[in-house]
């Protein structure tokens, strides 16, 4: 089956997905989460990309990213990938015993307005969804909580938003999604979809010759 052609154009905004290999649980307890944190800070200070979300789950992450140079995205997560699979052997004492990740990542564009919103809070409530947290900011592995209780060092990883954040955001973000949103967000993963407004998606699908399977997307409701 051939792959889904990767987009990775400077300026776009990305939501970004990679799970453990055979999803087994890489994520055990809070030296492994900041390992990982500490690899995310050293990638994005080798390649320059701003970083608009982020939640670390026990067998895999999602990133909402935005590249400042075409074929950065693919740089990023090289490196970020390798890096945290050479040092968490190491710290696990497991060299040579295979790969850490399933293999390449997954992506699909996001449009710069409501559906961006939409796609953060997506990310940003995956520990909710997953009952590991009852509010967002409480997860700490995530940059929700960063945003909300993080340091103003730890906040540094973090850019500014390229729409503006709404007053409502944080009680919107613990809120449950309506099944329709999840299964579009959810078919934009699994088939890196572009996910946007239908004459967006069509345009940018013609652009990037995409192909016309990925046309049609859902809508996200108001006051999304």
């Amino acid at each position: 089956m051939p792959r889904n052609i990767r987009v990775d154009i400077a300026g776009e905004i990305y939501h970004v997905i990679n799970r453990a290999n055979a999803r087994l649980q890489i994520f055990n307890n809070d030296e492994d989460y900041k390992l990982f944190e500490k690899v995310l800070e050293e990638a994005k200070e080798r390649i320059d990309i701003k970083i608009y979300s982020y939640c670390i789950m026990p067998n895999h992450w999602h990133f909402v990213l935005s590249p400042k140079a075409d074929g950065d995205l693919s740089k990023f997560m090289a490196w970020l990938t390798m890096t945290h699979t050479q040092r968490w052997h190491v710290a696990h004492k497991s060299i040579g015993t295979g790969h850490l990740y399933q293999g390449r990542y997954k992506s699909f564009i996001v449009q710069k307005n409501e559906y961006f919103l939409q796609v953060c809070r997506y990310v940003e409530r995956n520990s909710v969804r997953a009952k590991l947290a009852q509010k967002a900011e409480n997860w700490k592995w995530g940059s929700c909580w960063r945003r909300e209780k993080g340091s103003s060092e730890q906040k540094k990883i973090l850019n500014e938003w390229p729409v503006d954040l709404p007053e409502y955001y944080i009680k919107w973000v613990n809120e449950s999604e309506s099944a329709e949103d999840l299964e579009t967000l959810r078919n934009s993963v699994n088939k890196a979809k572009p996910y946007g407004r239908m004459s967006w998606v069509e345009k940018v699908i013609d652009l990037f010759k995409l192909g016309s399977t990925l046309r049609n997307p859902g809508r996200p409701k108001n006051g999304s």
